[in-house]
């Protein structure tokens, strides 16, 4: 891989990571087009991926500063007390909303630990990101229309604390799960899943974004620890500069995507994904 290459596909993961419009698929149509061969080599998807979540905790420094700060704050306040027979936890709400962040990484920490070698094997096929494409337009759709103001939602509107339930946590878990298949947006697929389940859209932007930290985070520690550097095809200075280039170009799509989710159409991002996956399907 050329630094320019590199510089070129950390720009498309940047302004796609935040965007449902899958970004590891487009990282793949990227790599086609500029004929990269990274096969069997995700150290590179791996360190931008990472960059894009490092300009998630910019964004959201003061939110991510204030639930730690209240949690451990709060920690000692921690305790389940039983009332008409049923358990409840007795927390505050930064501690409540890190304990449901937790809930939705469940799904796909099993995926990681059992499944890892099956995910990364349908990387570097053009037309599973082509299919998985089509499957996020479709949700994206199905999502945008019932979530439409004033129309019967397929669950009740969240009123649960934080804006989000534990259970609605792990069925957005749920999705992120699904999504590790390139072309599948795991932002799209979170928020897409969130709003059928009934989470109000600003709601879940927040959530959407901060419930990918820790698994990228720890992919990348894992990557770092097990000596992916030294096996790696792709050299030091295109990993960086596509941390660098992933980086910038996502600190600016973070800021966009947040405005987005609380009012734009995803039925636009819908037809894209439907536009993108046909010309895979034509010219692959």
């Amino acid at each position: 891989m050329e630094w320019f290459e590199a510089i070129l596909l950390g720009l498309v993961q940047g302004l796609t990571e935040f965007l449902p419009v899958s970004s590891s698929g487009h990282l793949e149509i990227g790599k086609v087009l500029l004929g990269v061969e990274t096969t069997d080599d995700l150290l590179f998807t791996t360190m931008v991926h990472a960059a894009t979540v490092l300009s998630t905790i910019v964004v959201f420094r003061a939110e991510i500063w204030g639930l730690i700060k209240g949690f451990f704050c709060g920690i000692r306040d921690i305790r389940i007390v039983k009332t008409d027979g049923k358990r409840t936890l007795l927390c505050n709400d930064q501690t409540d909303y890190l304990f449901k962040i937790a809930v939705s990484m469940i799904p796909i920490l099993i995926v990681g630990l059992f499944f890892k070698d099956k995910v990364e094997s349908l990387f570097g096929s053009i037309h599973v990101v082509g299919y998985a494409l089509v499957m996020t337009a479709l949700l994206l759709f199905f999502s945008d229309y019932a979530s439409r103001p004033g129309r019967k939602s397929v669950f009740p509107v969240s009123e649960s604390r934080n804006g989000i339930s534990y259970l609605q946590a792990f069925a957005v878990g749920l999705g992120q799960a699904f999504a590790v298949i390139p072309g599948l947006s795991r932002s799209g697929t979170t928020i897409s899943t969130g709003l059928i389940c009934g989470v109000r859209r600003e709601a879940m932007a927040q959530f959407s974004f901060l419930m990918v930290l820790v698994p990228i985070l720890g992919e990348t520690f894992l990557e770092i620890v097990g000596g992916e550097f030294g096996a790696s095809s792709v050299g030091v200075l295109p990993l960086a500069l596509g941390f660098v280039s992933a980086f910038l170009s996502g600190l600016f799509a973070c800021r966009v995507m947040v405005t987005l989710v609380k009012k734009a159409k995803l039925s636009w991002f819908a037809l894209y994904c439907l536009v993108a996956a046909v010309c895979i399907f034509i010219f692959a």
